[in-house]
C-alpha cells in the first residue's frame, strides 16, 4: 500500500516548512495532525500576533474524506477526546464485520517528516512520540479508528509506550515474506552483517559489459567475505601483498592485481569475490554457504576498501561473464540497487 498524502495535509506541512525552515523535529507539532516539522518553537502566533491556521482538524473532532479540513464535524458516536467508541474500543474489523487484513509490518512513508504515534487511533490527543521516513516497525494490531480523507486504518506499533498508534494513510505495509529458499543464493555477508551497495547492476562507474550484473558493496578494509552459496573453489589470486603498489588500491594499471575467489555452484554458475586483502581459502577446497572466503579489501583497479561480488558464468577462470542473481536475503525482487541498505541473512 503506497501512502498518498492528503493535499490539505501538504498544504499543512508546506505551511509549516515556509514558516520554520522546513526542518524536521522530533516532538509534537500544532500545525499537523500527523507530521512534525522540526523549527516550529512558536506557540501558533506569527510575531505580528496573527493566528496560524494549521487547515487540519480541531483536535477534538473527527473528519472523514468528504468533510473540509476547515468545517470538521464530530462522528456520532465516537469519543471526541479519542475518536474511538467509548463501548468498543478500537475496531479490529472492516466495516462489514470482517477482520481487517494483516499487515506484520509497516515502513513509514513522510519523506522529510517524522509521524507522530499516538496513544489512541486518532489525533484528537498530543503524541508519544515519533517515527522517522522510511522506519520499519512491528504491528501489534491493525485497527480502524479516526477516518481521514478516506483512510480509518490505524496500526499499534511497539515502543516506549503503554500503546502507541500511527495513522495509516502514511504508512506502507509491508507482506509477510516466505521463508528463504536455503538452496538460494544470499548476500556474501556474515549473518546479520548491514552495509550499502554503492554500485549495482548496471553502475555507470565500472559495471558494464562483463561485470555488468555486479555489485559493490561498502565494507571496511579486513570483514569477512563469505559464499553466496554451496560451491568449490575454481580459482584464486592471492599474490597482492602489503607493501605491493596496487594492495591499497589504484588505477588501470592494476587491473591485474587484485586478489579474488571464484566458487563453482551445484548449478553450474559460479561466483567471484574481488578486491581481497587475504585469501582464506585453496584451490579445490569445498566451501558451505556462509562459509569465509578472504578478507575484504582495496587490491587491484579500486578506489577504496569494498567487496566485488557477482554470480558468473563458469569460463574456467577467475573473471568470466557476470549474470544475474537474486538474494533471499534482499526484500522484494532480491536485487539490491545503489544506494540500498542490505542486511544479510546468509546464517548457515
Amino acid at each position: 500500500m503506497h501512502a498518498r498524502l492528503c493535499p490539505w495535509l501538504a498544504l499543512v506541512v508546506l505551511s509549516t516548512a515556509c514558516a520554520s525552515g522546513g526542518e524536521p523535529q522530533a516532538s509534537d507539532s500544532a500545525s499537523s495532525p500527523f507530521l512534525t516539522t522540526e523549527g516550529d518553537d512558536s506557540d501558533g502566533t506569527d510575531p505580528g500576533g496573527t493566528t496560524t491556521t494549521t487547515g487540519g482538524p480541531e483536535p477534538t473532532s473527527t473528519t472523514t474524506g468528504t468533510t473540509d479540513p476547515g468545517e470538521a464535524s464530530s462522528t456520532t458516536g465516537l469519543d471526541p477526546t479519542t475518536g474511538v467508541d467509548p463501548t468498543t474500543g478500537p475496531d479490529t474489523t472492516g466495516t462489514t464485520g470482517e477482520p481487517l487484513d494483516p499487515c506484520p509490518k509497516i515502513r513509514v512513508v513522510t519523506p522529510g517528516d517524522v509521524l507522530n504515534v499516538r496513544p489512541t487511533p486518532s489525533t484528537a490527543m498530543p503524541a508519544l512520540g515519533t517515527l522517522p521516513d522510511g522506519a520499519v516497525v512491528d504491528v501489534l494490531a491493525t485497527v480502524q479508528g479516526e477516518n481521514i480523507d478516506g483512510t480509518d486504518t490505524w496500526y499499534q506499533v511497539p515502543g516506549d509506550w503503554p500503546e502507541g498508534y500511527v495513522f495509516g494513510g502514511l504508512v506502507q505495509c509491508i507482506p509477510e515474506e516466505p521463508p528463504p529458499n536455503e538452496d538460494g543464493f544470499f548476500l556474501p555477508l556474515q549473518c546479520g552483517t548491514t552495509t550499502t551497495v554503492t554500485q549495482g547492476n548496471f553502475g555507470d562507474f565500472s559495471h558494464q559489459g562483463n561485470s555488468a550484473y555486479a555489485f559493490d558493496f561498502s565494507l571496511a578494509t579486513g570483514t569477512p567475505l563469505v559464499a553466496i552459496a554451496d560451491g568449490t573453489v575454481s580459482s584464486l589470486y592471492g599474490d597482492t601483498k602489503p607493501g605491493d603498489p596496487c594492495y591499497n588500491g589504484g588505477g588501470e594499471e592494476c587491473i591485474n592485481d587484485a586478489n579474488y575467489v571464484t566458487l563453482l555452484h551445484e548449478d553450474g554458475t559460479g561466483s567471484m569475490y574481488a578486491h581481497l586483502s587475504a585469501v582464506q581459502v585453496s584451490l579445490g577446497q569445498q566451501v558451505m554457504r556462509g562459509g569465509v572466503v578472504g578478507l575484504t579489501g582495496s587490491t587491484g583497479w579500486s578506489t577504496g576498501p569494498h567487496a566485488h561480488v557477482a554470480r558468473q558464468e563458469n569460463c574456467g577462470g577467475g573473471f568470466c561473464q557476470s549474470i544475474a542473481v537474486s538474494f533471499e536475503d534482499v526484500p522484494d525482487d532480491g536485487v539490491p540497487v545503489t544506494g540500498e541498505t542490505v542486511t544479510s541473512q546468509n546464517c548457515p
